[in-house]
């Protein structure tokens, strides 16, 4: 089947960029985009035409909300270690507990997938919380979480996160780590036998990926035999690093080298290799350490995912992102909080750099539009997402330009990064169906989802203290913006 859909704006690609067809058509056929550009010369089964609106690629979102946000509860409440998100001494030698049953668990992801696809995200690598869990993620709630993307038409590359170590924090109110090794060893055979079973199941749309948790809870062969298996299995690897000071010197402490340079001595970087967030890096954000950190990621391939939403919120930020294009490193995009908006990152992401560089001119509105979408497709290896150009496939977005919180249009893209929002997709369409038309998701009562999701939120904030240093009441776990009165 034919599909021709006609809008003031399409965001086509030609000669290897981003170009705008005014007045233009897109004709998709089955799953794959047939035509871009103007007056289709050929028949077509059924049209569209949306009017006064831009026609773009999904966006690619690498690090991608699957979770009831916790790390929302750190906006005001700190230090982490005394408000649940380091857990006390006692807690782990107690045995640590699943705080979500099963339902739960696919709860979440089902939830956090209609959200992406309402923002316009047609292509999603979750990422979810291990705090509250017992250690790793399950093969269970993944093969719950395949079945909610298949259902809802998301695009999704999956893998249950694993790790051979966490830190918890002392009596004395000291950090320690703790590891066990086969625990982390167990979790990637699962990681491994998910990505076998479920690789390019639902017609394509659900792909794997491994996805050990975070650096420093990781151990050197831990990041040895994923990288070897990532290879083997020819799937991406995602792992978070980079993103924190602590993370920073604890590496350098145990490992006598800087994370990215202890990446490269165990062979972890390549192409497929996706490392959230590249923020704490030899010579900037406070590193004084010599060395060639943003080299050697270049030079091994990898790509970073930069979460500029849930950066800022903690005071981070790349240093910059001008400089780290400019030198050539592959970037990406994650949205890695809530709300899972793509736009509202990528204005962040133009803002923060902005201001540190002092200059207007750092970044314009297309290097970010750039990053969201063919900068998360080149991570994955994909020429055939995050652009719409005959062969691609049929994973587009439609935002209305008469929404009257848009403001005055000037350039389109423009006007999206000045006054854009996940709010103001209308239609999606990802692998050629229509996912999301008239912000319609079928199936899906979002005053319901949203009821169920903030009931089971708090259930987890009642279940705190058992996981908080000392034990508080909740009440002294987060504070209040201003006195309650009752």
């Amino acid at each position: 089947m034919k599909t021709l859909l006609a809008a003031r704006w399409i965001v086509g690609h030609r000669d290897g960029r981003h170009c705008l067809y005014e007045n233009g058509e897109i004709v998709v056929e089955d799953d794959s985009v047939l035509f871009v550009g103007k007056q289709f010369p050929g028949t077509v089964d059924r049209r569209i035409d949306y009017g006064n609106a831009l026609i773009g690629p999904g966006f690619i979102d690498l690090d991608s909300l699957s979770d009831l946000d916790t790390t929302i509860l750190g906006f005001d409440n700190h230090p982490p270690e005394r408000k649940g998100r380091v857990w006390p001494q006692d807690y782990l030698e107690s045995g640590p507990i699943e705080m979500y049953d099963e339902e739960e668990l696919a709860f979440q992801k089902r939830y956090a997938f209609t959200r992406l696809i309402r923002g316009g995200i047609t292509t999603s690598l979750p990422i979810a919380s291990l705090f509250y869990r017992q250690w790793g993620e399950t093969v269970a709630e993944f093969t719950a979480a395949a079945a909610a993307a298949e259902d809802l038409g998301l695009r999704v590359y999956l893998g249950p996160a694993y790790r051979t170590g966490n830190i918890y924090v002392k009596n004395d109110g000291t950090i320690g780590y703790h590891f066990e090794e086969e625990r982390g060893f167990a979790g990637l055979r699962d990681a491994e036998a998910f990505c076998k079973r479920f690789e390019g199941t639902a017609g394509g749309l659900i792909r794997t990926m491994l996805a050990p948790d975070r650096i420093e809870t990781c151990t050197p062969e831990l990041l040895r035999r994923s990288a070897a298996a990532a290879e083997a299995l020819d799937v991406p690897i995602r792992l978070h690093c980079l993103q924190g000071r602590f993370e920073y010197d604890s590496v350098v402490e145990r490992h006598g080298m800087s994370p990215p340079e202890w990446l490269q001595s165990l062979g972890f970087l390549s192409p497929r290799a996706i490392l959230p967030h590249g923020i704490y890096v030899s010579g900037r954000n406070g590193i004084e350490r010599p060395g060639r950190d943003l080299e050697i990621i270049r030079d091994g391939g990898a790509t970073i995912v930069t979460c500029p939403l849930v950066s800022a919120r903690h005071g981070h930020a790349l240093q910059t992102l001008r400089q780290y294009l400019d030198m050539g490193i592959r970037i990406g995009m994650g949205t890695d909080t809530y709300p899972p908006d793509m736009f509202l990152n990528m204005q962040v992401g133009l803002l923060v750099c902005r201001v540190l560089e002092h200059s207007v001119a750092a970044v314009r509105a297309e290097d970010l539009y750039d990053v969201a979408t063919v900068g998360g497709a080149d991570a994955l290896g994909r020429p055939d997402l995050g652009r719409l150009q005959p062969g691609s496939k049929a994973d587009l977005i439609v935002i209305g330009f008469d929404e009257p919180f848009l403001g005055q249009t000037i350039d389109p893209i423009q006007t999206l990064l000045l006054n854009g929002s996940s709010n103001v997709v209308d239609t999606v369409m990802i692998n050629g169906r229509f996912v999301m038309e008239n912000r319609v998701i079928p199936g899906v009562d979002d005053r319901e989802y949203r009821r169920r999701a903030q009931a089971q939120f708090d259930g987890l904030i009642a279940k705190y203290p058992l996981r908080t240093l000392g034990h508080p009441p909740v009440s002294e776990i987060f504070s209040s913006s201003y006195p309650r009165i009752a």
